[in-house]
């Protein structure tokens, strides 16, 4: 399916209707041979048919909500949708009286006209960035599955929605890198906002300090477009340009997020690295290394662990049997954090944040790998509880740190054709999310990849 922005000139044009975007999507979720049965907990197919013919008829009233009106978009089964039941990958909701009212996020991607296609599978809980999900399958990635491979968590049916002409675009979340390592496993842009600034009324919390909202799409573009709606900023505005490579101030830190990684990434990310020079972007390599204090900081599992296990406790006591064993095992973790190690933890997070903005301050963004793996094989990682944790870590372990600092972060395609998908991250002080976007915009085009 085509970029957000042509889809829209094709409806304004008369190329294409709603009807007819909506109709290719749910023929692709229902074909046998796909991943459709795995992507989606939940497919509206009456509901969306009827939102894309009721936009089409505004538009031929010239009357749509917005440029994007009768685009399909997925959303991640954590979100309250009116009438629907959230089960956030869990069985254990499966039970719940469907919610009253969409989550705010949703409602505005609903007033602008964006049709819902359906909700789609996610890693339990939103605890992993792999993507594996015992309950409803796991999609497989985009790349490479005749071997079978994970598409990354949390957000995984999101972002195979997406590379599968199953949406347009996904609505996501992001705690430790859901809605940056599924792209960078798959070839797609993920853009992960300052949280907060999107509201989280209305979102299964994983955890409520580093948990916010944000898009996967098929460029810088698209993620643009669902940021505009979804935090109300630049709302009916231009998108902004993108901000031109040459002068561009980038760091690559050479400590902590460097380390153990693949050389299939390792050599896209030079490769992108280099492209960047030649374009005029000065980079410039530092230590950084405060990021190294991380591991000992998170030891006793970070603020994930305590925040998700208080709004599980009584869940856990009650049907515990039913959560994912490798998910319960990481919320029981919050059981071995006292108040004084939770208050100890806010403190360190200041310090840590306020000593990284002082260092990074002359740069325009950090750049990274996004992950410093490819896509590991999904069996490999059902079978063994040591290569899970193993690929579990080192996936999480670089998109973690905006979290943790509290920045925004977005993943661009960084591979050449017929390679391994691979992420290139640009990371931005909080709350220069537009700022972010559009720097993005102008190192998309120029990497490996090509895509803007």
């Amino acid at each position: 399916m085509k970029p957000l922005q042509a889809l829209a000139e094709d409806l304004a044009n008369g190329r294409t209707t709603s009807r007819a975007l909506v109709d290719a999507c749910l023929e692709r979720i229902a074909d046998p041979a796909g991943e459709g049965k795995r992507v989606f907990t939940h497919v509206d197919g009456e509901g969306a048919r009827a939102q894309a013919d009721f936009v089409d008829a505004q538009r031929k009233r010239g009357v749509a909500p917005s440029p994007y009106a009768g685009i399909p978009i997925s959303i991640k089964d954590l979100f309250d949708v009116q009438g629907q039941v959230t089960r956030a990958g869990s069985t254990v909701l499966a039970k719940n009286a469907p919610a009253t009212q969409d989550a705010p996020a949703v409602a505005r991607l609903r007033a602008a006209g964006f049709v819902l296609i359906g909700r789609t599978n996610m890693t339990e809980f939103a605890y992993s960035g792999i993507g594996i999900n015992p309950h409803y399958g796991t999609p497989l990635n985009a790349w490479d599955r005749k071997t079978g491979r994970v598409p990354g968590g949390s957000t995984s049916g999101g972002a195979i929605s997406v590379t599968d002409g199953m949406a347009a675009a996904a609505l996501g979340t992001d705690t430790g890198g859901s809605l940056r390592i599924p792209p960078a496993f798959n070839g797609l842009v993920g853009f992960k906002p300052t949280a907060k600034r999107v509201s989280l009324k209305g979102a299964v919390p994983l955890s409520f300090s580093l948990d916010s909202i944000g898009p996967i799409g098929r460029t810088v573009s698209c993620c643009a477009i669902v940021d505009s709606v979804i935090s109300g900023e630049r709302e009916g505005a231009p998108l902004p340009p993108a901000h031109p490579v040459k002068d561009l101030r980038l760091a690559v830190p050479q400590s902590f997020v460097l380390d153990d990684v693949e050389p299939a990434v390792m050599a896209a990310f030079e490769a992108s690295l280099a492209a960047l020079r030649k374009a005029g972007a000065v980079i410039d390599e530092i230590p950084l290394k405060e990021l190294l204090e991380l591991p000992k900081i998170n030891a006793k599992g970070g603020f994930s662990a305590p925040e998700a296990y208080t709004w599980h406790r009584q869940l856990l006591e009650a049907q515990g049997d039913g959560y994912d064993p490798r998910v319960r095992v990481r919320i029981m973790k919050g059981t071995e954090q006292s108040a004084a190690d939770y208050i100890e933890l806010l403190a360190a997070r200041r310090d840590l944040i306020a000593r990284v903005a002082a260092v990074t301050a002359p740069y325009d963004a950090l750049a990274m790998p996004t992950v410093a793996i490819v896509a590991p094989k999904l069996q490999e990682l059902i079978d063994s509880d040591a290569a899970f944790t193993r690929a579990n870590l080192l996936a999480l372990r670089n998109t973690s740190v905006g979290n943790f600092l509290d920045q925004c972060a977005v993943s661009l395609p960084a591979h050449r054709a017929g390679e391994a998908p691979v992420g290139f991250m640009l990371m931005g002080a909080h709350g220069t999310d537009a700022k972010l976007l559009s720097i993005a915009g102008g190192v998309a085009g120029l990497l490996p990849a090509g895509q803007g």
